[in-house]
């Protein structure tokens, strides 16, 4: 039993607010345990330069922490003049996950712009974001769908991400910030509804860890994208997401 009370192989409390704002194509307020991440999908007409007149879209994603995320209190990057490393990698983590599940020629020459705020951080804000853009790119995308008609299929599969770690010698999935920071394996999956990996980000902070543990680690991970999966489904979606996916 982990100190929260959960079980090795369980999410923490998740919910999910979809329509949280009222301008945004999608929006959703998503919560693991303490962990908040404001997620937004905005769909902009045209489509940048390398992808002109190809009849295709573009999907991309901005990450941000708000200064009073954590316990102390840190600065915007917008005044430090330029993006901290960590909010660079994120972000692209985000566009590239839900990128490999979007059909963008299905899209027109249509750019989505997924917008992830952390409002309050205990570990995971990056899969909490990957996520919740995911809800909100399908709630925008079914939105769309009453122009593009009744067969488009711009989904290829349901997407979910999840970490998973080693603490104190036992797979943990889910971890928050205090386990995470005494992880001696760390590890972060974007996982398909099928079991498809997208993304796999999986770092030793002790000691090496076998290709036994890893297997461990993402059969772990599967069951968490599905527990993620069935909530979306049975609390948002509740089926009119299988008229987006081909």
């Amino acid at each position: 039993m982990r100190a929260d009370g959960r079980q090795f192989d369980q999410i923490r409390e998740l919910k999910i607010i979809p329509g949280f704002l009222d301008h945004p194509a999608g929006s959703v307020l998503i919560s693991f345990g303490l962990t908040k991440v404001l997620c937004t999908a905005s769909i902009d007409d045209g489509v940048p330069r390398f992808r002109r007149d190809s009849g295709g879209g573009w999907l991309t994603a901005e990450y941000s922490m708000l200064p009073a995320s954590t316990h102390e209190r840190s600065g915007r990057e917008v005044n430090r003049g330029r993006q901290g490393g960590r909010t660079l990698e994120i972000q692209r983590l985000i566009g590239r996950s839900l990128r490999a599940v979007v059909n963008l020629d299905c899209l027109g020459e249509r750019t989505i712009i997924l917008d992830c705020d952390v409002l309050q951080a205990d570990g995971g804000t990056r899969t909490a974001s990957v996520c919740g853009a995911y809800v909100a790119l399908g709630l925008a995308l079914l939105q769309l769908k009453s122009v593009m008609g009744d067969n488009w299929k711009p989904l290829r599969s349901r997407l979910a991400a999840i970490s998973v770690g080693v603490v104190k010698g036992e797979i943990q999935l889910d971890l928050n910030y205090l386990e995470d920071s005494n992880a001696d394996v760390d590890m972060n999956v974007v996982m398909t509804a099928g079991g498809e990996l997208v993304e796999v980000q999986g770092t030793a902070e002790a000691h090496p860890f076998s290709r036994k543990q890893m297997s461990g680690l993402l059969d772990v991970a599967e069951k968490g994208v599905s527990d993620i999966l069935a909530y979306s489904e049975k609390e948002i979606f509740q089926g009119r997401l299988d008229s987006l996916i081909a």
